[in-house]
């Protein structure tokens, strides 16, 4: 078997201008970045096809393990498939974060043959969002320190020196962290400022990964420019000496942040290892914030394709209820179904019945046919189930197979799926 670096240079791929013309955009609407990638033009968003718009797919999943249950595999596999029996699809994911793609986790771009390609152009850098979120985050960071500092240095001669209003930032309550696209357990807690009188007002602060930023999470809500800009302006970055918020509108440095995010606020179009059109873009982490890729990928995508498959992160009781709850609450685009994907060792690391630990080698049972911990598990599943139909919504259950998995094990798993 080849790895998935070697599946993705061995795979054909079209340039993307062509990516693009197949799915109607006009070469004005795309801005390419080398030539299996382009960002897509906002102006999409008002492209009004000659059909209704397409349909929503969610693909979801089951608890997640160490092991990984496959959702991205699935959400590219399952976008090919439809293309594959002449249903135009697009699927739209998030981009990777750099911190997991050189931790534990790895990649994400999916895996064998459903994966976007280039593998490493997706995993690494992409078309610099992650760099100009980052860059827009700290611009805000510095600003605060800045105005803390010279507030405290001119004191009561403030306002009359700058012409501008004391804010009066309390120090204690700096609600605002810093931020860095990689793994630095280092930097969750330091002390800036140290130095002398013109290195900035001594004070604890931390460090987020760029996933978590409170920016990466309305990058993936905005509607368009207008609506990003808005909602930069609400942040609260800190509270004054009275305990009221101060937001990035009052510190004047929501339209500067903006400007740096004009650019990542457009899709990146890619594509799998059998040419389907692939939009990539924001990437919050599901644990922080609502683990979806942005409004404004699926709503291009809608207007461009058949079926649009999407993906939510972690299991159907984080990115799935988050998808309900916050981003078609914000958005209006609801999912036409909801696929769950399962995997038979997934179950049986759900059924409490083992010990399995990132770094740990895995039980036997994992290795070879256990059908009596399969059942154990399969009360996971069921709850996942339940859980996606509250919503509303059909749920179809995607059997992610492996080579250790037994017929009979699948049988079972099949048929606790129906049941």
């Amino acid at each position: 078997m080849l790895s998935d670096i070697e599946i993705s240079r061995q795979s054909p791929r079209l340039p993307i201008a062509e990516v693009a013309a197949q799915l109607g955009i006009a070469a004005a609407h795309l801005h390419p970045h080398g030539h299996y990638k382009g960002k897509l033009d906002l102006a999409l968003l008002h492209h009004a096809p000659a059909r209704e718009p397409g349909k929503l797919v969610l693909v979801s999943a089951i608890t997640p393990t160490p092991l990984g249950e496959g959702k991205t595999v699935t959400t590219i596999g399952l976008s090919m498939g439809l293309n594959h029996i002449g249903q135009p699809s697009i699927a739209t994911i998030r981009q990777p974060s750099l911190g997991p793609v050189f931790g534990v986790k790895g990649g994400a771009a999916g895996g064998g043959m459903a994966q976007v390609v280039p593998m490493e152009e997706m995993n690494l850098h992409l078309t610099g969002d992650f760099h100009a979120l980052t860059a827009a985050h700290n611009l805000a960071s510095a600003a605060l320190d800045a105005r803390l500092f010279h507030e405290r240095k001119l004191g009561d001669q403030f306002s009359a020196r700058t012409g501008l209003a004391r804010l009066d930032i309390d120090q204690a309550n700096i609600l605002w962290p810093r931020t860095l696209d990689m793994n630095d357990r280092a930097l969750r807690h330091l002390t800036l400022g140290q130095g002398g009188a013109a290195d900035g007002v001594e004070r604890p602060d931390r460090f987020v990964i760029t996933a978590a930023s409170e920016l990466m999470a309305i990058l993936a809500l905005a509607r368009d420019l207008k609506d990003l800009r808005a909602r930069i302006g609400r942040i609260q970055l800190a509270l004054d000496q009275r305990g009221k918020p101060i937001t990035a509108e009052q510190l004047e440095v929501a339209g500067a942040m903006t400007v740096l995010l004009k650019d990542a606020l457009k899709p990146t179009l890619m594509q799998t290892t059998e040419q389907t059109p692939v939009l990539v873009h924001a990437g919050p982490f599901a644990n922080i914030a609502h683990g979806n890729s942005s409004v404004i990928a699926d709503r291009m995508a809608l207007g461009l394709a058949h079926y649009v498959v999407t993906e939510a992160g972690f299991g159907s009781d984080m990115g799935l209820e988050k998808f309900f709850n916050i981003k078609y609450r914000q958005s209006g685009l609801a999912p036409a179904c909801v696929v769950l994907v399962a995997t038979v060792r997934g179950l049986k690391a759900n059924s409490g019945l083992l010990d399995i630990r990132p770094g740990q080698p895995l039980p036997a049972s994992l290795q070879g046919e256990d059908l009596p911990t399969l059942t154990a598990g399969c009360a996971n599943l069921a709850w996942h189930i339940h859980n996606a139909r509250r919503y509303g919504v059909p749920v179809v259950v995607a059997i992610n197979r492996f080579p250790t998995d037994s017929d009979a094990e699948l049988a079972l798993l099949e048929a606790a799926a129906r049941q």
